[in-house]
This record gives structure tokens, C-alpha cells and sequence, in this order.
């Protein structure tokens, strides 16, 4: 699933290839990617509006327009692809197709139909969207007090927290365990046994990573790319996922790969202490 790296990737190339586009046509191919609304009322809602604003929270994806602010959740394979000419024969993972001002379209690409889309009268506040009820604070604006008050008394594991969109959103798999290897925490570890200042270092190693991750393009593992010509590069530079066996950038012992609450995890049990 694409983290918010990869989802701020592909929302700054559409910002950068579509600009403030003005849509002439909406069709959706899948009625159930329309989520709040039917699928004809979400069509006829987009036509004639112009795209103002690109913005991310978490792993979520939105364009404001004139009327309404578009939100889309990419799932496990949503894609956006941009074509010079309409789709013929339309490719059978294209549920949405639309046309832009320009004469270019706009396609959304999804092999699994998992992603989805919602559309809300524009109210001037992002964050109190009902398609947000459950999405935390995103990574970019999180605070180690955050993350230590949303831990107190918490039995969970905290890569469990991490992977938590409710607490911090836009970590996931990936992002989770280079973040607990660069803090030097367990990801096995009890999340309320952690103090302020291991709270603080999970906190600046999110941003640190998840910034550089997305100057980086994003990470390109299995099926992720922009699909807009932007390839990621971030996984040239991890230090623990998908490092089984190889040298701990630290202490030269090997990563190890454990199964963790139906997730592999990657970590250096030699570096990383857990609480």
C-alpha cells in the first residue's frame, strides 16, 4: 500500500503535469468507487469544476476545487495514469476516466478495486471531513508528547502504534521499521513502557525518514510507482526492511526477519532494545 511518501509522489506530479485543470467529464466505471455519494451524482458534481489546490493528509489524497474537496485513498494498487487520447478499448483496471479542459485525460487504475473516492461540499476545514473520522494527526505535525500521551497505558506494541493511522498518519510497513531502526527501539516493544524522550526520537526519525523518502520520490517495492513517469528511489537507501540477513549498518551483526502480528518485520536485534 502506498505510504505517504508515495502518495505525496504521485499528488506533486499531477500538481506539476495537470496544474489547476478544469474537469470536463467525469465516468466512473466501478459504482463502488464513489463512496459517499452515487456514482452519476459524483460524476455530474465534477463537471465543469477546475482543480485550486492539491494537498495530502496521511495516506490520502485530495484536490480542492471551485465546490467541492475530491478525496482519494489509493489503497493497495489505486494508480493515476495521464493519456493524450481516450483509452480505446478501455483497459479493464481503468474505473475512472476524467477528462480534462486541456484534451488530456485523467485515468485512475486500480487492479484490486479496493481504492475509493469522496466528495464533500467545500466547509474550509480538511481535517473534520467524515471520510477523516478516523485519521490522526498527519506525520508532518506530529509531536513526541503526542505520541507519548496517545501511548500512556497502551499495551500495544509500538510498531503496531506506528502502523496505527489513527495516532500518526501515513507510516506504514516499511516506513515503521526504518523508523524504529533508526530510534534504536524494538518494534516488539510494550508502546506504554516508552518514555518522553524515546517517544521524541520515533517522533524526528518519522520525519527525518518519511521527508527524505519523499525528496527520494517515494520507495519502489512490488507494484508501487507514480505511474506518472516518477519512479522511487528510497529503497536504495533503507537500513533494515527487506535487509534479512545482510549487515546492521551499526553494529554489523545481521537484520533479522520475524513475522510480527501478521507483518514481517525487519530489525537488528542487537541495536534495536526493547522496552
Amino acid at each position: 500500500m502506498p505510504e505517504a511518501p508515495e502518495v505525496q509522489t504521485v499528488l506533486s506530479t499531477l500538481e506539476t503535469q495537470i496544474g489547476q485543470a478544469r474537469i470536463v467529464k467525469a465516468e466512473l466505471f466501478h459504482d463502488k468507487l464513489a463512496d459517499n455519494m452515487d456514482a452519476r451524482q459524483f460524476e455530474a458534481a465534477l463537471v465543469n469544476q477546475r482543480i485550486e489546490r492539491f494537498f495530502r493528509l496521511g495516506k490520502y489524497l485530495g484536490f480542492e476545487t471551485q465546490d467541492y474537496d475530491w478525496i482519494v485513498h489509493l489503497r493497495m494498487e489505486g494508480k493515476f495514469y495521464l493519456f493524450d487520447a481516450y483509452p480505446n478499448p478501455k483497459d479493464k483496471h481503468i474505473h475512472a476516466i476524467f477528462t480534462l479542459s486541456d484534451g488530456r485525460y485523467l485515468c485512475y487504475h486500480d487492479t484490486r478495486k479496493f481504492g475509493r473516492m469522496y466528495l464533500y461540499p467545500k466547509t474550509g476545514s480538511i481535517a473534520s471531513l467524515p471520510c477523516f473520522a478516523r485519521v490522526g494527526v498527519d506525520f508532518q505535525d506530529a509531536t513526541g508528547r503526542h505520541l507519548y500521551e496517545k501511548t500512556r497505558g497502551c499495551r500495544r506494541d509500538i510498531k503496531s502504534v506506528l502502523l496505527d493511522q489513527s495516532v500518526i498518519a501515513g507510516i506504514g510497513n516499511i516506513y515503521a521499521d526504518e523508523i524504529l531502526f533508526a530510534a534504536r527501539i524494538d518494534p516488539r516493544s510494550v508502546a506504554g513502557h516508552l518514555n518522553e524522550a524515546d517517544c521524541e526520537a520515533i517522533v524526528a526519525q518519522t520525519k527525518r525518514i518519511l521527508n527524505g523518502a519523499i525528496k527520494a520520490g517515494g520507495t519502489t517495492i512490488r507494484s508501487y510507482t507514480s505511474s506518472l513517469g516518477v519512479t522511487g528511489r528510497f529503497q536504495l537507501e533503507l537500513k533494515a526492511h527487506r535487509r534479512e540477513g545482510e549487515e546492521c549498518s551499526q553494529c554489523q551483526d545481521p537484520i533479522e526477519k520475524i513475522k510480527w502480528k501478521g507483518r514481517s518485520t525487519y530489525f537488528c536485534p542487537r541495536c534495536q532494545v526493547r522496552k
